[in-house]
């Protein structure tokens, strides 16, 4: 690969960008950028996990028109703060003349020490979070799945699902090479995929009208964390900037149109679990809809589908967390060059601690997922982009050359700050009074 350095004439300005996929083939100067349409795959495959399971639950209380406005804005939130986070990656690179530039990396260099550890720690605490949810909800899926097959009258202790599930998929991720990995993780998420599709056209018929015009604006409230678990996408940003050399409108175009793809997907899943659900289940009290539908509540064939679709995409989350946390540990304790790393307590330190919490508390799912939304990705994915974007802005060195992704100036920054900072302190209070 060579590196080569292009000034691109954009009315009557000069803007230099990066070539990082310019290749000689046959004494010929082959440039080949990554494409606009992978990109905007790889920010929907990115968004689309198991957040979309936690999300009729949450939205229940207030009803499909509410939640679906929430949704919307919650969308252009983390829109607006993914474009702020690709403004400082390709400011960052265009400083330093590099290809690419982490996340972490990025927040050391424009906010210093303690905010990178800052940062460090809302990242190990997404991961962490994250794990406990998905291993004790796919744990849950999967021994009530395995005991309806096999008629069992008594259904064995949730714990027992979480490490049956740890074990299963773990272990297949410790002993697997990397290569049977993706093929599993590609055979998985076209699961999902055929699967969902399933869902919506056999829920589709099972949708009472009635259900949709129920709303409570009241409730919306405690929809948000969760909200912005399912929409976060911004841990793939720097790879999507780098691999379209900083082309603003490419990038722009990647994030917008990559982050819609998902939103569609999960308006259309709340709309068609919400309006299957009957008055009669709902006047229950405080439920999850989809573990009705699991056993058959909405008729048997789309309780199946459900169960596929469930176990599968948080199977395939939860191959990108322990990724994720394979390679923040590889950064955190380096080797020596040319000596492996030891994978068994690598894989120890990323499994036994949410497997150990998930067994102690199997109902911990919703909490981990609301503790995630509201403390790591309030901070990851809202208020260090805005400072990062702020302070670049203020750098005399990039007033020639800085090209914002966001309008709106300071008054968008502090917008952004002020939502995500809200949304904290509102956790906080809510956690102190019921103390």
């Amino acid at each position: 690969m060579t590196l080569t350095k292009t000034v691109f004439k954009s009315h009557s300005e000069e803007v230099t960008r990066l070539c990082s996929h310019v290749e000689f083939n046959e004494n010929k100067l082959s440039h080949q950028p990554g494409s606009v349409l992978g990109n905007i795959a790889l920010i929907a495959g990115t968004t689309v996990g198991a957040g979309i399971l936690a999300l009729p639950a949450v939205t229940l209380p207030s009803g499909v028109v509410p939640s679906t406005v929430l949704l919307i804005a919650v969308w252009l939130y983390t829109v607006i703060s993914g474009l702020l986070l690709a403004e400082v990656c390709v400011n960052a690179m265009r400083l330093e003349g590099r290809l690419s530039i982490g996340l972490l990396t990025m927040v050391e260099r424009n906010l210093g020490f303690v905010g990178a550890r800052i940062a460090g720690a809302a990242y190990l605490f997404l991961h962490y979070a994250l794990l406990v949810a998905y291993m004790t909800q796919g744990g849950n899926i999967l021994v009530s799945g395995v005991s309806q097959v096999w008629g069992l009258e008594n259904m064995p202790p949730a714990w027992v699902g979480t490490i049956i599930f740890t074990l299963l998929f773990g272990g297949m991720m410790y002993l697997g090479r990397q290569k049977l990995i993706e093929k599993l993780n590609s055979v998985f998420v076209a699961i999902v995929i055929i699967s969902f599709l399933c869902l919506l056209f056999i829920g589709g018929g099972q949708v009472k009208s009635v259900q949709l015009l129920t709303h409570n604006w009241t409730a919306l409230g405690s929809a948000v964390s969760v909200m912005l678990v399912a929409l976060f996408f911004h841990n793939v940003v720097p790879v999507v900037v780098t691999q379209l050399e900083g082309d603003i409108p490419k990038i722009r175009q990647s994030i917008i149109i990559g982050s819609l793809i998902p939103l569609m997907m999960f308006l259309l899943w709340n709309g068609v679990i919400l309006g299957s659900i009957s008055p009669e289940i709902q006047s229950i009290g405080d439920f999850d809809p989809l573990e009705i539908l699991r056993a058959g509540g909405a008729g048997e064939w789309l309780g199946i589908l459900l169960s596929i679709f469930s176990e599968f995409a948080i199977a395939t989350s939860f191959i990108g967390f322990v990724y994720g946390l394979l390679d923040f540990f590889k950064d955190l304790f380096p080797v020596a060059e040319g000596k492996p790393f030891s994978r068994l307590p690598l894989y120890s330190l990323i499994l036994l601690p949410p497997m150990s919490l998930g067994a102690i508390n199997p109902s911990i799912f919703f909490s981990a997922l609301d503790f995630a939304g509201t403390f790591s990705i309030s901070v990851l994915g809202g208020i260090i982009p805005a400072l990062m974007t702020w302070k670049q802005r203020q750098e005399q060195q990039l007033n020639k050359m800085n090209q914002p992704l966001v309008p709106g100036g300071r008054v968008t920054l502090i917008l952004i700050m002020g939502i995500a900072s809200v949304l904290i302190i509102k956790h906080i209070l809510l956690m102190s009074g019921s103390n």
